[in-house]
């Protein structure tokens, strides 16, 4: 039992290194190229060497991190084609998301996503990037508990994070105003039961990555294989 136990605290500990250093990398105080080591990185969150070791690998399987034996583990840089695959993903599910929604409509899902947008919308007027982005993340996932499919966002959530690190560096108050302007479409079409509707408003919203990536690459050409 007590064996157990501490695997279990290991797991965890190395479960919240892998959170929060995948955060950092995300929300870019970790950048594309930067160097990083497990002592580093063991001291930067007040833990051992063995679960950050462990958080590095899961990383580099998830594409964010290099390690090279022997050498510097390295922030890997953002792949234009894995940000592409991200949305291409993202896309395919969330269309189907939002069509179950639009057609299952009630006055309990429009209230709840209003209330986020409002949010949202305190978040934007504060220029808080991090709470923006913490409720961007809940306006989706909640349209997927509200479609009956929250395993679905999982599968999302596991696959864009090349899409979120492009995401993070163009967050700022035009880019987070025009995202709440088409999530109130996206809300007014479920609200009116029009599917067809909703799914054109999620289509255009998500759309957006395309010209976000190439806006990245043009600001930030060294952080782009």
């Amino acid at each position: 039992m007590a064996a157990a136990a501490l695997e279990q605290s290991k797991e965890t500990i190395a479960s919240r290194v892998v959170d929060a250093l995948r955060d950092d990398i995300i929300t870019m105080a970790l950048k594309p190229g930067d160097v990083i080591s497990e002592s580093d990185i063991a001291g930067r969150y007040g833990v051992s060497r063995q679960p950050v070791r462990e958080a590095f690998i899961r990383l580099a399987q998830q594409g964010l991190l290099l390690i090279r034996p022997k050498r510097a583990t390295v922030v890997k840089k953002i792949s234009p084609v894995g940000v592409r695959q991200s949305r291409f993903i993202r896309e395919s599910i969330e269309v189907e998301i939002i069509r179950r929604v639009a057609g299952q409509p009630s006055d309990d899902a429009a209230d709840v996503l209003a209330r986020l947008i409002a949010d949202q919308e305190a978040a934007s007027d504060a220029n808080d990037s991090r709470r923006f982005h913490t409720l961007d993340e809940l306006f989706h996932r909640t349209l997927a508990r509200l479609a009956g499919v929250e395993y679905a966002w999982q599968l999302i959530d596991d696959h864009k994070m090349q899409l979120d690190r492009v995401r993070y560096l163009t967050l700022g108050v035009s880019s987070t105003q025009r995202a709440i302007a088409e999530h109130k479409l996206i809300v007014e079409a479920v609200a009116k039961a029009d599917p067809a509707a909703a799914e054109t408003a999620m289509r255009a919203h998500l759309a957006r990555a395309e010209l976000l990536l190439n806006q990245t690459i043009t600001d930030f050409p060294d952080y782009f294989e």
